[in-house]
């Protein structure tokens, strides 16, 4: 097992200009971290392509793997010309990941609130077929890609094994976000226990959940049952953090780990608390 951060975790100092990424991955280094994830928000591999090699070098200095990159992505097009130029932009995605030397790459395949069994059911034949294409692209460059349980559309256990058992391929696979299985108001210990075989990587995050009628204002934003949820530190939250830990070990997982931190406390503050508590819950468990 690997730990390590995404580059999205330090999202607020990067907004703010206080860092850049390579900055980041020596914030990573000097916390002990062993791999970067590379996100690209609030910096462009495709804009500035000379990041690249610049990333690959600060890694490489600072004794980094680079774990994997996650971009956007969105196959749930209205017209078919959408639907090839959205395929072919993550297609470029891939070239980049090869560009970079990482092995793993996630890209989203649809957003939508509210979305019925029926509409899912519907929409998947596309969906899969958009991941197959670029899952059999990538597999020539290298590149393993996965889906992330993201964009409430594809959040909950059973839709994201249902898309990977379609795409049929066996070079995608899951990025397994602990915390986003709340999302869909699923819970995260027996989300983790259905999915851990399809992980390509794990993301660890926490979040603070509370009732829908609790109404507690500012700073949550909404499940898909109208619950409640808030960033947290990871091990500060209400997931049972030492479990899911206990589960990816037990599973025989022995990839990256990757903290997200998307919580309201300073993004420095955030990062590094949470490094440390899965470092000692990884070794507890």
């Amino acid at each position: 097992m690997k730990l390590g951060l995404s580059t999205y975790s330090l999202q607020g100092a990067l907004n703010s200009g206080e860092m850049t990424v390579l900055d980041v991955i020596d914030w990573i280094a000097d916390h002990e971290g062993e791999h970067v994830e590379i996100v690209p928000i609030g910096y462009s591999l495709i804009e500035e392509p000379s990041l690249i090699e610049r990333i690959k070098e600060r890694a490489s200095a600072r004794g980094l793997d680079i774990s994997n990159y996650a971009i956007g992505a969105n196959f749930d097009a209205e017209d078919d010309e959408a639907y090839e130029s959205e395929i072919k932009r993550v297609m470029a995605h891939v070239d980049i990941a090869k560009a970079l030397g990482v092995g793993k790459m996630r890209h989203d395949v649809a957003f939508r609130d509210g979305a019925s069994t029926e509409q899912f059911q519907r929409e998947l034949p596309k969906l899969a077929a958009a991941c197959c294409r670029i899952a059999e692209y990538a597999e020539k460059q290298g590149v393993v890609t996965s889906l992330e349980n993201h964009g409430y559309f594809l959040q909950g256990s059973e839709r994201v094994l249902a898309l990977i058992d379609a795409v049929g391929h066996l070079n995608f696979k899951l990025t397994l976000d602990i915390g986003n299985f709340l999302c869909a108001d699923e819970n995260s210990v027996a989300a983790v226990k259905r999915t851990i075989g399809k992980a390509s990587i794990v993301h660890l995050k926490d979040f603070y959940v509370r009732a829908e009628n609790a109404r507690p204002g500012e700073g949550w934003f909404a499940t898909t049952a109208g619950n409640h949820l808030r960033g947290a530190i990871f091990g500060h939250g209400d997931i049972d953090t030492r479990e899911v830990l206990r589960v990816v070990k037990a599973s025989g997982y022995d990839g990256y780990l990757s903290l997200e931190f998307e919580g309201l406390e300073d993004c420095r503050l955030g990062a590094r608390l949470g490094l440390d508590n899965a470092r000692r819950l990884w070794n507890e468990v």
